[in-house]
C-alpha cells in the first residue's frame, strides 16, 4: 500500500490520475491499495487507509483536484500545470476549476469550486506563456488525449 508521499510520487510519475473512477488514466485508489478494487473503495479492506491518504493529498500545494476527464474527480501534479494553462482552449476552463472538499458542522461534505484561472499561481501563468501549444500538448501527452476523448461525455454519477 502507498503512503501519502508514495501516492504523490505516483501522481507525479503519471502527471494526472483519476481518484477512483474507471477511465483512461490510472486510478489512485487502486495504486494506494496496491491492487484492483471491485465496487466501492470504501468497502475495500484498505478503505480507511485509502481515505487517510486521499485526505493527506487533497491539501497538497503540488496537486490540483478537478474534474479533468469525463467529469470525474482527478488529481494533476503541478509539473503539468503550465501545459494545462497553455492548452486551456483545448481543455475547457470548466474542467480546470479547483475542487476542495469542506466538512460542515453537520458532518456533510460539500465541494467548493475555485474557477480557473483564479487558483493558478503567477509563476505557472508565466511558465505557460513560455510554452508553445505544440510543446504543451506534447508534455500532456496521454493526459490531453484522455481529456479530448472525453469531451462531451457526461457521467451519470460523479465519483
Amino acid at each position: 500500500m502507498l503512503d501519502p508521499d508514495q501516492a504523490l510520487a505516483f501522481i507525479d510519475r503519471h502527471g494526472a490520475v483519476l481518484v477512483s473512477a474507471r477511465g483512461p488514466l490510472p486510478r489512485l485508489t487502486e495504486a494506494i491499495a496496491g491492487e484492483p478494487i471491485r465496487g466501492s473503495w470504501w468497502a475495500h479492506r484498505a478503505g480507511k487507509h485509502i481515505f487517510a491518504v486521499l485526505r493527506a493529498l487533497e491539501d497538497s500545494p503540488e496537486l490540483l483536484v478537478c474534474r479533468l476527464v469525463a467529469d470525474k474527480l482527478s488529481m494533476v501534479h503541478s509539473r503539468l500545470w503550465p501545459a494545462l494553462v497553455r492548452c486551456t482552449d483545448r481543455i475547457g476552463q470548466d474542467r480546470l476549476a479547483r475542487i476542495r472538499e469542506q466538512h460542515t458542522a453537520s458532518g456533510k461534505h460539500i465541494a467548493i469550486a475555485t474557477a480557473f484561472p483564479e487558483w493558478v499561481p503567477r509563476i505557472t501563468l508565466l511558465a505557460a506563456k513560455q510554452l508553445s501549444e505544440t510543446d504543451a500538448a506534447r508534455e500532456l501527452g496521454t493526459v490531453l488525449q484522455a481529456i479530448e476523448a472525453s469531451r462531451g461525455s457526461k457521467s451519470r454519477k460523479r465519483t
